[in-house]
């Protein structure tokens, strides 16, 4: 399998930005990085803001004042 180098790597960039153009060149490499993560979540059994989302859940679904926000806060900081 041959080695991709930087010189490789600059002149398919050059040619992706030639035939696309400038503007649309951003959103494909967006959809294209979402689609292998959703690949790679697919092939892992799942994703990580689906821990974080686990972690962060409470018992309770009280929203919280701006007191007890500014209380936590303070307790954080010293």
């Amino acid at each position: 399998m041959p080695n991709i180098g930087p010189t490789e790597l600059i002149i398919v960039l050059v040619i992706a930005l030639l035939i696309l153009g400038p503007k649309k060149l951003p959103g494909l490499g967006k959809s294209l990085g979402t689609g292998m993560r959703e690949f790679k979540d697919s092939i892992t059994g799942g994703s990580k803001d689906d821990d974080k989302h686990k972690l962060n859940a409470s018992d309770d679904d009280d929203p919280v004042t701006p007191e007890q926000h500014d209380d936590a806060i303070s307790r954080r900081h010293g």
